[in-house]
């Protein structure tokens, strides 16, 4: 599993370069302590087995029992002689083998000599069978080497290793305090809720982030406080004048009316498209919230409104409700049937149906107009873009914009693709409710 977090990261990386550690002391005492008193031992051994083969070899070769060297040998360093044949034979074949002492023990005795080492009742035991000696093996006990030497430094390391883990994990939590907080704001603002400024603490690069994020969150709400300012601008300073447009239009003659009712028009359009200005710099806010009946919905948008077209609904008997702003959502349905009442034939299809993992109720929108050009596909969703030429140039390019701003504020998802049997089909997607994603 690949860790993404920095905080997993860094502790990895203190465990990795922890047990390199770990690895490298064991190499360098065992190369630079062990092995040189090993050899020196070694040395030794070969140096005294070397004398009492000398003062014991005869003519027979045979061993002497009282010979003097063998005596001192067997004094010094508790070396006894067993037969190959016999219980210690035995024991002498299932020892570890150690070549290095092997190959010096051979140099030094001018003899071919193997050396094996056996874990003894008190303590580690070494085993050499000499050719020099046939039939014979000689036991040498290492009395000073014993397996509970060793636990002291595995449980050292271990414990060692455990206090610097702990002790990297308390350093990264407490440098990653003020990033966790960094993390909670900058979803906070995600969401479009710009919280208080953060304290700035910790390393002098957390300090530089944490001041320039609370910059950018004073910067954003300098700029939705500008956009509140323009969209009351817009709400009054243009309506306003349109308003009065209209009323002195509509009291113009009866011979200027063909006048009058073109100016109508073009006044309610320009109504009409600050209306979509509005609609598409308008927030949605999470904590407003609520399950959604899509089917109720659908059923409103489609009965209401003076069209010339006539909705076809397919709604599917058993949806979840979806979790949103129905107001937002009734407008993100009501754009894409304005938009294929626009394009399409006199053929408009709405339908609704859940996805297989049941998290995402849909819509689909379809009309059997001209269709869409796939390159135009991810564009036509870009403010002020319209369709291709097949589709005309209507409206002011805001429509599908709109719908796309809203789906991602609810954090559904939005398809389009062109239809087999001609025309468009737009399907949006919606979280089922309380199933909103943390962002």
């Amino acid at each position: 599993m690949r860790a993404r977090s920095a905080f997993s990261q860094t502790i990895l990386l203190f465990l990795v370069l922890l047990v390199a550690n770990q690895l490298y002391s064991y190499y360098a005492v065992f190369h630079y302590a062990l092995l040189p008193s090993l050899q020196q031992f070694n040395k030794i051994l070969s140096h005294e087995i070397h004398l009492m083969l000398d003062d014991t070899m005869d003519e027979y070769h045979d061993i002497p029992l009282n010979a003097l060297m063998r005596r001192q040998v067997l004094e010094k360093l508790g070396v006894t002689i067993h037969p190959l044949q016999s219980q210690a034979g035995t024991v002498y074949q299932q020892a570890t083998s150690i070549d290095l002492m092997s190959e010096q023990m051979s140099k030094e005795l001018d003899s071919p000599t193997d050396v094996r080492m056996s874990l003894g009742e008190k303590s580690y035991v070494l085993w050499m069978k000499i050719d020099a000696l046939p039939d014979v093996l000689l036991r040498i006990p290492l009395s000073e080497l014993q397996e509970d030497d060793f636990l002291p430094l595995f449980w050292n390391s271990l414990m060692m290793a455990c206090l610097i883990l702990f002790g990297g994990w308390l350093f990264i939590r407490w440098q990653n305090r003020p990033l966790i907080t960094l993390e909670k704001a900058a979803k906070a603002v995600g969401e479009g809720d710009i919280p208080p400024p953060l304290e700035i603490k910790g390393s002098s690069e957390i300090r530089s982030v944490t001041h320039a994020f609370n910059q950018m969150a004073k910067g954003i709400q300098a700029l939705g406080e500008d956009r509140a300012l323009l969209m009351a601008g817009i709400s009054h300073d243009l309506r306003t004048p349109l308003t009065r447009i209209r009323l002195a239009t509509e009291m113009m003659s009866a011979e200027d009316r063909y006048l009058a009712e073109g100016i109508i028009s073009d006044t309610e359009e320009c109504n009409e498209i600050i209306s979509q200005f509005m609609d598409y710099l308008k927030p949605v806010n999470a904590q407003t919230f609520q399950p959604v009946n899509i089917n109720d919905l659908i059923l409103e948008v489609a009965r209401s409104g003076e069209r010339t077209v006539a909705v076809e609904t397919e709604l599917a008997k058993t949806l979840k409700p979806a979790f949103g702003h129905a107001i937002a959502i009734k407008r993100a349905l009501t754009n894409l049937i304005v938009n294929a009442s626009r394009y399409g034939h006199g053929w408009i299809k709405v339908s609704s149906g859940m996805t297989a993992d049941n998290r995402l109720v849909w819509i689909c929108v379809e009309d059997n107009g001209p269709g869409i050009m796939n390159e135009q596909m991810g564009k036509v969703f870009e403010p002020f873009t319209r369709g291709d030429s097949a589709r005309g140039s209507e409206g002011s390019g805001l429509g599908l914009a709109i719908v796309k701003r809203i789906v991602s504020q609810h954090q559904g998802s939005v398809s389009m693709n062109n239809r087999s049997d001609g025309g468009l089909k737009v399907q949006i997607s919606f979280p089922v409710s309380g199933k909103l994603k943390q962002a």
